[in-house]
């Protein structure tokens, strides 16, 4: 999959030290996935959350960040909309 966004994600590494294994990992992990339709991703990431207009949120690092993405299927492209904590998705409004 092609992964847009990643300014995003060093910038939630940049602010927490403690991510920058999970995320390095998960980018990895989307950049040789081929996902096709949304049980590709369940199937690898049990608690990712799946929300209207193919937006998935990711949980990192025991569930302590969100990363909220949205995939494009056909182009083979996973959008990161936004990065953040816990307590930081809960007042994020989809």
């Amino acid at each position: 999959m092609k992964l847009v966004g990643l300014s995003i994600l060093h910038k939630l590494c940049a602010e927490h030290g403690d991510c920058i294994q999970q995320v390095t990992a998960w980018i990895a992990e989307v950049k040789e996935a081929a996902w096709t339709v949304p049980n590709d991703i369940k199937n690898r990431y049990k608690n990712a959350s799946f929300l209207p207009d193919n937006r998935v949120v990711f949980n990192i690092k025991g569930n302590r960040y969100r990363l909220d993405t949205k995939v494009y299927y056909k182009h083979k492209t996973v959008v990161v909309m936004r990065a953040g904590t816990h307590s930081e998705y809960s007042e994020w409004r989809f």
